[in-house]
């Protein structure tokens, strides 16, 4: 019998690029820069260890980020365990299934239970009308997602954890460059985590950094990321290595030099995909505040295999057999990852939300090493990609 899927042969031949477009190839900072301030440091042979370049770059980020401190880390992963630690949060903390499973990973690494909450379906950010079921006297904090660079609902996330007595940190990996109400992610909760890693809109190859305007808590991160050092031979807490190493801050303050042509870039990408992609039955291009900063690093389609005639991995097949590598976020969901569908398998059942976005988003390829023209095709393949289901399905409707 013929199916949908297996009628999708668009192109004959050779492939539609004959590079492989990717999902999150690294925009490329200042290289002069870059290769000056690489130059400066093998001259003072200062390689790691709070050296001139991270010191530079945790400046340069409190400025753009209007925050008292940002402590640089090798990752956001550590940055986020690191942050937990130095919140000295026990029991639960509430996330959403919905992201990374770096995200819930540094929860379990910290001997702490995530218990995950479903999302809004129009933001696919925590929803907080889900959040004060969840809480009981195991719940230390809730840790907010801001997925796409679009920021949670942090106001409604505050009211509920100060009527609770919790803490709140986000993981703000997505979100470097976004504001919320005028005010830029980096400032919300008792503290936010970014990462820096090579596919994120501004990289520094590998690594993060913890925003905050709590004094205290900033001086503790700095213990913890440097094994609890506070002097010469002198060590006063537990803590591990999260420090970032200086190459890694010389490609950070590169990035700095060019990230309003990157930004420029990210906005005309998307706004390309959406009039390319504009009346495709089934296929919705999430859309952004145009009245807040946003990064735009993100060009997430959510397809309705009723209306566009496939699925969504359908339509990631055909789009990986023309060389577009698509991606599937977040699936299946951290709640279907292990350890936690072994450890917490009533939750399976409890993410209607999660579950079905977990089927219908897909990841398309932006950043600075595209071109309109790219875009363009990529959007004729998924436009050809639906045309030809909708074609199969009318011939299997009168077989």
């Amino acid at each position: 019998m013929r199916t949908a899927a297996n009628q999708l042969r668009l192109f004959g031949g050779s492939p539609a690029f004959a590079e492989k477009l990717h999902v999150g190839r690294p925009n490329i900072g200042d290289r002069k820069v870059f290769d000056r301030l690489v130059d400066g440091m093998f001259e003072r042979r200062w390689f790691t260890n709070n050296g001139q370049l991270v010191r530079e770059l945790e400046s340069r980020l409190c400025d753009y980020l209007g925050v008292r401190h940002c402590i640089a880390v090798c990752n956001a992963t550590v940055g986020l365990q690191i942050a937990c630690h130095a919140l000295e949060l026990k029991g639960e903390v509430i996330v959403p299934a919905f992201t990374f499973v770096a995200t819930a990973h540094a929860l379990q690494w910290e001997r702490l239970r995530p218990v995950f909450a479903d999302i809004d379906p129009l933001t696919h950010n925590i929803d907080p009308r889900k959040i004060p079921a969840l809480i009981n006297d195991d719940t230390s904090a809730i840790m907010g997602v801001h997925l796409w660079g679009r920021p949670c609902e942090t106001e409604a996330i505050d009211a509920i954890a100060e009527h609770y007595g919790l803490d709140v940190l986000y993981d703000a990996a997505h979100a470097f460059g976004c504001r919320h109400r005028g005010r830029m992610i980096g400032s919300f909760g008792r503290c936010e985590v970014f990462s820096f890693h090579a596919t994120k809109f501004f990289n520094t190859f590998e690594g993060g950094a913890i925003a905050t305007n709590d004094d205290a808590f900033a001086k503790k991160v700095r213990l913890i990321k440097n094994f609890g050092f506070s002097g010469m031979d002198e060590v006063n807490h537990l803590g591990t290595n999260g420090k970032m190493p200086e190459i890694c801050a010389a490609m950070g303050l590169a990035s700095f030099e060019t990230i309003d042509d990157i930004l420029a870039v990210n906005r005309t990408n998307y706004e390309t995909y959406r009039a390319c992609l504009d009346r495709i039955p089934g296929v919705h291009l999430i859309s952004y505040d145009q009245l807040e900063a946003t990064n735009w690093q993100y060009i997430i389609l959510e397809v309705d295999d009723g209306r566009a005639g496939l699925t969504r991995d359908e339509l990631m097949t055909v789009l990986r057999a023309e060389n577009v590598l698509a991606r599937r976020y977040f699936y299946p969901g951290c709640h279907r990852m292990e350890p936690y569908r072994t450890l917490f398998p009533r939750t399976l059942n409890r993410l209607p939300v999660t579950d079905r976005l977990c089927q219908r988003v897909l990841c398309l390829p932006t950043g600075t090493s595209l071109s309109p023209l790219d875009i363009e095709t990529v959007c004729e393949i998924i436009r050809a990609a639906v045309d030809a289901a909708s074609k199969v399905r009318k011939e299997l409707a009168t077989a």
